[in-house]
């Protein structure tokens, strides 16, 4: 990545002021280094279910069958997997491994061990166990034992497993889903405890659970699944799946997906809906999955695949809902039409799914749900050719896709989707040392998103992101924190704008206001692929509002899951320093020297959109601290 940032596109960072006698503190906390250090590690907790009954009734058989467990079940597993034990808990271990991966391919054959020795014995001669993963930070001792958030929230998780099941975190999850085949239920944010944040849980399930041998295990897991707020419990969920391309030309892919992102928008104007959001439906495109399973880890209960076929002008719309608890087929049906029916064909799609769904849903609320289409269908159809080439996020691809908006703006002035787009197209120009597209990006960006906000009143997507530019170029505040606000009353349920408008309150001086919305944009996009980025801004929040310690959190949570993204150093940067953590602060400063040389204090100045002048003035301060050029 270069110098500049915003994957979203947003530029993050927020820095206290520190220094404070510089010699004797800073000689302090080099030699505390040199007895510790810190690192990113997967932490695997394990503990027998009720080992204080078991010991109270037969002390000496039960160590002796600990013992046993361990030295030939536990133990060799571990090493098979490439584990180190670093501390033993009486009845339990808790073990560092280099990979997610391996953790919880050691937990899966453990567990299935388990089952196995325990099939031979009497039930008052089995021991069960429980097992908790987490990547995190961790602190490494001069004696190789671990300490720190990384090893407690690894703890609790174990805590909360159901006796025979492995519990993951969401950080651990997502490093492991596509690697390896697991049975998971998805357990929703839950508060740990002495954790600052609730945690999202995965319960992944080895053979047949063991029954629970005590009581106080099983009030604990029960308290656990009432404190559960899981999005499915409150209200309808649904993702819509990628729709097969059926015309047998490749070029078509881009309309296809297109037409799945309009349903999905549609479908998300329904506050009685909670709609998965398309980065992370999409991450099952060209896949053939188990709708069953798609349902566990994306956490809904229904989900809508489909196809389409466009054959000239002709084109065929086929739609399906599916219970995903139950596998049950709740509706399907075809849809044929000319393609200038297109914007009829998809809103009979959604007002099937939504009377399926939502029986109560009024049909007044399903007429004010409908979009504006395009005047021209050619500049529709330039604008979906686009839109894979926004989210790119490159200098090439940015171009291919300002050339087709141009082109579809040029076809219709008004439209507004094509003129807010192409206005974030600029903003992610504009906000790094990419060559410019024209004469004057910024004026023209401005103008863009001016007129879609004109063009459009009711289209949450386009408003948005008017909003955002008119934010994030620092053109005008009060009208674009105005529709972002605006967007989220329009719509929602959309994944997408909640965190759109949530950067923008950030970086204009609403920051709590754009924390909830982050959160919830977390909520609606489980496996977004740019989850990380929405982890990162909610750091920034956090900075904004005098909580480094759960900044310094989130944006290291971040970089578990993309290192190479530099927005997250300048996070840490300013987290570090606010924290008294100066050698780390500068570790970071070398790596975002080491991706961007070009990156001095003085282009932060002049490129940040941080509209409160004296978080802004933090922000500078700590890059100077931590050993940023002040360049020209």
């Amino acid at each position: 990545m270069t110098f500049w940032m915003f994957l979203f596109p947003m530029i993050f960072f927020h820095a206290p002021m520190i220094v404070q006698s510089f010699g004797i503190a800073y000689l302090a906390r080099s030699e505390s280094d040199m007895t510790e250090r810190r690192k990113l590690a997967a932490i695997f907790a394990a503990d027998v279910v009720g080992f204080s009954r078991l010991m109270g009734a037969d002390e000496e058989g039960t160590l002796a069958r600990l013992r046993t467990v361990l030295d030939h079940l536990v133990d060799p597993n571990i090493t098979a997997h490439n584990g180190r034990v670093f501390k033993r808990t009486g009845d339990g271990v808790l073990v560092e491994f280099l990979s997610v991966v391996d953790a919880v391919r050691c937990a899966i054959d453990v567990q299935e061990a388990m089952i196995e020795h325990n099939g031979g014995l009497q039930e008052e001669h089995t021991l069960v166990l429980r097992i908790g993963i987490h990547l995190g930070d961790v602190i490494e001792q001069s004696d190789g034992d671990l300490m720190g958030d990384g090893v407690n929230i690894a703890a609790r998780l174990e805590g909360v497993a159901k006796p025979g099941a492995v519990c993951l975190s969401e950080d651990a999850y997502r490093q492991v889903r596509a690697k390896i085949n697991l049975s998971v239920t998805d357990l929703g944010e839950t508060t740990l405890k002495n954790i600052a944040e609730p945690i999202r849980i995965y319960s992944l399930a080895v053979g047949n659970e063991l029954p629970m041998k005590d009581k106080s295990a099983e009030q604990l897991v029960l308290q656990t699944e009432k404190a559960t707020n899981h999005s499915t419990s409150e209200k309808a969920s649904i993702a819509v799946l990628p729709f097969t391309n059926m015309s047998g030309d490749n070029e078509q892919e881009y309309f296809v997906d297109g037409m799945v992102e309009d349903i999905i928008t549609a479908l998300s104007r329904f506050n009685q809906l909670f709609v998965i959001a398309r980065n992370s439906s999409f991450v099952y495109k060209g896949r053939a999955v188990d709708i069953k399973q798609v349902g566990r880890e994306l956490g809904v209960r229904y989900v809508l695949e489909g196809s389409v076929r466009k054959a000239g002008n002709r084109l065929r719309i086929t739609g399906q809902l599916i219970d995903a608890t139950s596998g049950a087929h709740l509706w399907a049906d075809r849809f044929d039409g000319e393609l200038e029916d297109v914007f009829d064909l998809q809103d009979r799609i959604t007002d099937n799914v939504i009377g399926a769904i939502e029986p109560t849903v009024r049909k007044a609320e399903i007429e004010r749900s409908r979009r504006k289409s395009a005047g021209n269908l050619d500049a529709y159809d330039l604008y979906l050719q686009a839109l894979p080439h926004i989210y790119a996020i490159r200098p090439d691809e940015n171009r291919i896709a300002l050339d087709l908006l141009i082109h579809a703006i040029d076809l219709d002035p008004s439209y507004g989707p094509a003129l807010a787009h192409a206005a974030w197209c600029f903003v992610q120009r504009i906000s790094r040392p990419w060559p410019p597209y024209g004469s004057d990006d910024l004026v023209t960006a401005i103008s863009m998103a001016r007129r879609a906000l004109t063009a459009e009143t009711d289209d949450a997507v386009s408003i948005v992101l008017g909003g955002f530019t008119l934010v994030m170029l620092k053109q005008d505040y009060a009208t674009g924190l105005d529709a972002v606000r605006r967007s989220v009353k329009l719509n929602p349920g959309s994944g997408f704008v909640n965190a759109m408008a949530g950067c923008a309150l950030v970086f204009g001086d609403d920051s709590e206001a754009g924390l909830r919305l982050l959160e919830r944009a977390r909520a609606l996009g489980p496996m977004d692929p740019n989850f990380f980025s929405h982890l990162t801004v909610s750091a920034v929040a956090h900075l904004f509002n005098d909580r480094a310690d759960l900044a310094a959190e989130l944006a290291e949570r971040s970089l578990a899951l993309n290192s190479e993204w530099d927005s997250t150093y300048w996070v840490l940067i300013a987290a570090y320093t606010q924290l008294d953590r100066l050698s780390e602060a500068r570790v970071a400063a070398r790596k975002i020297l080491a991706m961007s040389p070009e990156a001095t204090v003085t282009k932060y100045r002049k490129a940040l959109p941080i509209r409160n002048p004296d978080s802004l003035e933090l922000v500078l301060g700590a890059l100077q601290l931590a050993g940023l050029p002040e360049g020209a």
